[in-house]
């Protein structure tokens, strides 16, 4: 269930200067600093020649759907490329891992000991040399099997002795079993494991620790993966502190300690994050190539930024989008909270998504357009989108979807506390996100909602079993069913915290 769509472009990607000339309501402006002009709103113009008054264009945002749509459409899978070892684990597998040789590529003592030629009393031989029947040398686990040799004799089960000239002989020893050592026995044989060309690990596969340990004992020191993009934070506000307390007009930084780790568990890699104020100056620094060497720091795929993305004097990320010769694919999403996110690509390729100043508007932003596209990016799919249960009633917002946080009580969502655009107390207790449509939603009427990042998976719903028929009751007892059946869902939100 999703609002109905509220433009149309024959452009797959529109930009920030697209029109409607549709009779859809525009978006209601958000509470929010910085977007003292809400996408949608009319724009008084200047008046021509004539007299007559010169009005631009009406801008619209895009609705919520087009908006995660235009997000995934925009971005082509980032092609597979060869990655050390120690950074592939979570990854996935583009190319098979074979056996570039047996495994093991030689036999190999399982056990320490001796390796022994024949049956006993053994003469000792110098390491290295093949041995002759009744022949001996001293050998470590792990160590290569002499030329000759048959089997290992534990170190446990032999004893040093000396025979009749006085010369030292390995004899069994007093632990030994019976018929020990056997043909064979504590040694590992060649390609054991694997010989040469099995695969070994098969394209697709999530790669995990065991699967990196297999890849390095067959000799690799990269695999080829597919690929995923690389994120660059660029966190602004000169009203920010980093630690401790903020005095009264500072605001504590929110987006520091966990927008990397969020960005990672969407599927971006987070590999660079820097700090400006809010000067244009450091926004222009912000958004260019770092330019630090690939060894160092790999180039960014998508930057992402915090504040700035509002309409008003001091809101600069429209202004260097346009300077760096970049356009805009999402200009303002007809969305409550988190309207002013913005999403436009630059010549050299690179994405870049702008999220509201205020933090959970910010979350709202980033699961709506940035989940989207970093799952395009990385081979993925379109975030699911799934229904739960309302359980409370929820009044209309014409020209806007609502993104609520939810709690689950006795099955049924109902909105968290403490949502507003600047708080994360709601959000961290949350379940999940109601996408509440413009028309409302009546208690007990299912309703679009999605998970959070670091949250369990919304599930499908069950569809009700049919009963059997019941044997007839009393009319008493068919009147109170009536009635329960009247009743209908209970509203259990009160009960929220």
């Amino acid at each position: 269930m999703t609002a109905a769509p509220e433009h149309r472009s024959t452009d797959p990607y529109p930009t920030g200067d697209a029109t409607y000339t549709g009779d859809a309501p525009a978006a209601a402006p958000d509470v929010e600093p910085g977007a003292d002009v809400e996408p949608g709103a009319d724009v008084e113009g200047e008046p021509d020649a004539t007299g007559q008054m010169d009005v631009p264009a009406k801008h619209l945002a895009h609705t919520w759907a087009e908006a995660r749509q235009a997000a995934f459409d925009c971005a082509a899978p980032i092609p597979a490329a060869p990655v050390p070892l120690r950074d592939v684990v979570g990854r996935t597998l583009a190319a098979d891992i074979t056996a570039h040789q047996d495994m093991p590529h030689y036999a190999s003592s399982a056990m320490d000991g001796w390796a022994v030629n024949g049956t006993g009393p053994w003469i000792l031989a110098e390491p290295g040399q093949r041995l002759a029947p009744h022949q001996a040398s001293v050998i470590v686990t792990g160590g290569l099997i002499p030329a000759g040799a048959k089997a290992v004799l534990r170190t446990e089960s032999g004893a040093m002795s000396t025979d009749d000239d006085g010369l030292p002989v390995l004899t069994l020893g007093g632990a030994a079993r019976p018929g020990e050592p056997k043909n064979g026995q504590h040694i590992r044989k060649a390609a054991e494991e694997a010989a040469a060309g099995d695969v070994l690990v098969r394209a697709g596969v999530v790669l995990n620790p065991a699967h990196v340990a297999l890849a390095a004992l067959a000799g690799y020191d990269e695999v080829e993966v597919l690929g995923k993009p690389v994120v660059k934070l660029v966190l602004t506000g000169s009203e920010v502190v980093e630690q401790g307390l903020p005095e009264p007009g500072r605001v504590r930084d929110t987006f520091g300690p966990q927008l990397g780790t969020v960005v990672e568990m969407l599927g971006g890699l987070c590999r660079e994050q820097v700090r400006i104020g809010d000067s244009y100056a450091e926004w222009l620094e912000g958004l260019e190539d770092s330019g630090l060497p690939e060894a160092l720091n790999l180039p960014a795929d998508v930057v992402i930024t915090t504040g700035g993305t509002g309409r008003s004097g001091t809101d600069h990320f429209r202004r260097a989008v346009a300077e760096l010769g970049g356009r805009l694919i999402i200009d303002g999403v007809a969305m409550r909270p988190g309207h002013p996110a913005v999403l436009a690509e630059l010549p050299d390729g690179r994405f870049v998504l702008g999220l509201p100043g205020n933090p959970l508007a910010a979350m709202m932003a980033l699961s709506t357009v940035g989940a989207p596209l970093l799952a395009a990016l990385g081979h993925g799919q379109l975030p699911p989108v799934r229904e739960v249960p309302s359980g409370t009633l929820l009044e209309p917002d014409p020209g806007r979807t609502r993104l609520m946080p939810f709690r689950l009580l006795y099955g049924m969502a109902s909105p968290a506390q403490h949502t507003g655009p600047g708080m994360m107390r709601g959000l961290a207790s949350a379940d999940g996100v109601l996408v509440v449509p413009p028309h409302g939603v009546q208690l007990g009427e299912m309703v679009p909602a999605f998970a959070l990042p670091w949250g369990p998976a919304i599930s499908e719903p069950k569809t009700a079993e049919p009963k059997p028929k019941s044997p007839a009751r009393k009319s008493a007892s068919r009147a109170s069913a009536k009635q329960g059946a009247q009743s209908g869902p209970v509203d259990w939100s009160a009960l929220l915290d």
